[in-house]
Order: structure tokens, then C-alpha cells, then sequence
């Protein structure tokens, strides 16, 4: 059966602002991405490359979900920057048609963001972020990211589980997409009160070292969780699930953080490097995160002061 879009949508598909109309289109994008991550799942190759490193891998989900989302992007905003992990480029053989998401397109986009243009905007994709986790069947862990910066600072964002439910049952509904833009806030998933009798603090299970060790037992967790992906680690603080995501290493890079921080962000949380320095997303900048990551629900500068000066001496700003 054909869905009819309402008028009003159809209008605001043209007439809204770019920044709403980018985001509509990315959250699009990322459910498309995820129906194509479970099937490349279901069909048993995942076409599993080495790509040298601790847990390093790719998928054929991490190359055609990257080509589609290039794809469905590239077609309608010829002028924005799209920066992928897995550098694949855009393929006119893709499914470019993915439409826009109509919840997006009935907010209001925040005032400062009504006016941007394409050249000004820099899209940060992982389109499997938790591939070593994929690999491991710790499905739970995966997410597809789309981040969205402005002139360097990022402001919006798409966080796409595609496995998300998939313990309640072979007949459960699969997937979710979580989305944000900062002075508007963050939509599709419920939040829970972190509790106030402890401290839980989330990080790397696979990529740990002793700067690592050293910042979190500096600040006396009451319960470390140790998970796989940026996305879904940053997805617990969204959540109410923990309260900070510390990772005082230079493994993850601008793609790994786009997306979360600007959902954070949008919730009042923070993420910075571990110096407390702001992150820049401009399509000239090291992709890496030299400085490591501390991100915070609230009193980020709290745990900013609890980074030991041997770590921060380290990891050079």
C-alpha cells in the first residue's frame, strides 16, 4: 500500500529549513542503513575484513551502509561535506529515495540554525559503529551514526540502533532511531533518572590501557560498565543509564563522537577531550581524538578535574 504524505509535509519537504530538512533526511537515511544491517546479518557473509589493529575490522555493513547513506545525502545536498569512517564513496547504484522523517519536519528549527548554508556543514558518518562487537554477535552494541556540524560545532545528530529489542523475542520489532539538535532537544527514546546514591561510569571493553585505569579509579565509580561503540556508550548517558563515558585514550575519532555529542548536548550533557577542550568538526581537522573523551549528564567539569595530570600530560591537547 502507497503511504500518502500530508500536505503540510510534502510543503515543509521544500520550504523548511536545511538544518531540519538534513536532519529528516539523515534519520531516513539511518533507518534504511539498519534494514540493511540486519539483512546483511540474517544472510550469514558479513564479508569481514582486517583492517590491521586491536579489534579493527569491517563488514559489508560498515561499505554499503556508508555508499547509501553518501547516497541518499549526496543526491539532495550537493554542497555539504560528507566524511565517512570507511571512505567509501557515493554509488549512483545506491537507493537514494529515502524521503525525509516526517517528526523531524514538524519541529521548529532552533533560530540560530535557520539560516545556515550547505558549504557551511560537515556530515560526520560511522555506519556501523561497534563493527568488532557485529562481528561478536553483541548486537546490542551497534549503532549507525550520522552527525551534523555548523561551521565546526556540532549540532545535530542520528543515533540508529538496528538490533535494538532483538533479546525480547524472534517475533519483536527491531530497531530504533534516536535523534537531536541542539536548542531543540533529543526525540525517540525515554530517559530514565540516574540514580543519586552512585556513580556509574561507562567505558571501552576492548581498547583499555593504564590511562584508562588511572582516570577512572581516580574517580571512585561506584559501577564501571564496559561496552562496545562511542555511539552506544554515549546512548547510556542519554538514557539515564550512566552517568559519564570516560575513555582517556586517542582511539576514537570524529565520527565515533558527531552524532552523540550533539544529542548529548542537546539534553544539557557535555563532551569534551579529556583537557575539557571543546571538539571541532570542521572537514580539515585530524580525524582522530588525540585527547581522549570525557563526557558527562552533568557536572562535567567535576570529572574534568578528577583526569590525573599524568594522563593529561599524555594526551596532548
Amino acid at each position: 500500500m502507497k503511504l500518502e504524505l500530508h500536505s503540510d509535509t510534502v510543503s515543509k519537504m521544500s520550504t523548511a529549513p536545511l538544518l531540519m530538512r538534513l536532519v529528516a533526511s539523515s534519520v531516513r537515511a539511518a533507518d534504511k542503513a539498519a534494514e540493511l544491517v540486519r539483512k546483511i546479518m540474517k544472510g550469514g557473509d558479513l564479508g569481514i575484513i582486517d583492517k590491521g589493529g586491536l579489534n579493527n575490522f569491517q563488514t559489508e555493513a560498515d561499505r554499503s551502509c556508508e555508499r547509501l547513506i553518501r547516497a541518499t545525502l549526496s543526491s539532495q545536498y550537493p554542497e555539504v561535506t560528507i566524511i565517512g569512517e570507511e571512505d567509501e564513496k557515493s554509488d549512483s547504484s545506491a537507493d537514494a529515495k529515502c524521503g525525509m522523517d516526517e517528526e523531524v519536519l514538524s519541529k521548529e528549527c532552533p533560530d540560530y540554525l535557520q539560516n545556515i548554508k550547505q558549504n557551511e556543514v560537515v556530515v560526520w558518518v560511522d555506519p556501523l559503529d561497534g563493527t568488532a562487537e557485529f562481528t561478536q554477535n553483541l548486537l546490542d552494541h551497534v549503532t549507525v551514526l550520522i552527525g551534523i556540524a555548523v561551521n565546526g560545532k556540532a549540532v545535530a545528530g542520528v543515533i540508529n540502533q538496528p538490533f535494538y529489542n532483538y533479546k525480547a523475542g524472534p517475533d519483536a520489532k527491531l530497531g530504533r532511531t534516536i535523534w537531536g539538535v541542539i536548542g531543540l532537544g533529543a526525540f525517540g527514546f525515554k530517559r530514565n533518572d540516574l540514580p543519586k546514591d552512585s556513580m556509574i561510569i561507562t567505558t571501552t571493553r576492548s581498547h583499555s590501557n593504564k590511562q584508562v585505569n588511572d582516570c577512572i579509579e581516580n574517580m571512585t565509580p561506584t559501577e564501571v560498565v564496559r561496552v562496545g561503540g562511542a555511539g552506544n556508550k554515549v546512548l547510556k548517558l542519554i538514557e539515564g543509564k550512566a552517568h559519564a563515558y570516560v575513555f582517556a585514550s586517542p582511539g576514537c575519532k570524529k565520527w565515533d563522537t558527531c552524532a552523540p555529542e550533539a544529542i548529548l548536548h542537546a539534553l544539557g550533557g557535555k563532551l569534551t577531550d579529556v583537557h575539557g577542550n571543546t571538539l571541532h568538526y570542521q572537514a580539515d581537522v585530524k580525524v582522530q581524538n588525540t585527547a581522549g573523551v570525557i563526557a558527562a549528564c552533568s557536572d562535567h567539569d567535576w570529572y574534568i578535574k578528577k583526569v590525573p595530570q599524568s594522563v593529561k600530560d599524555v594526551l596532548k591537547a
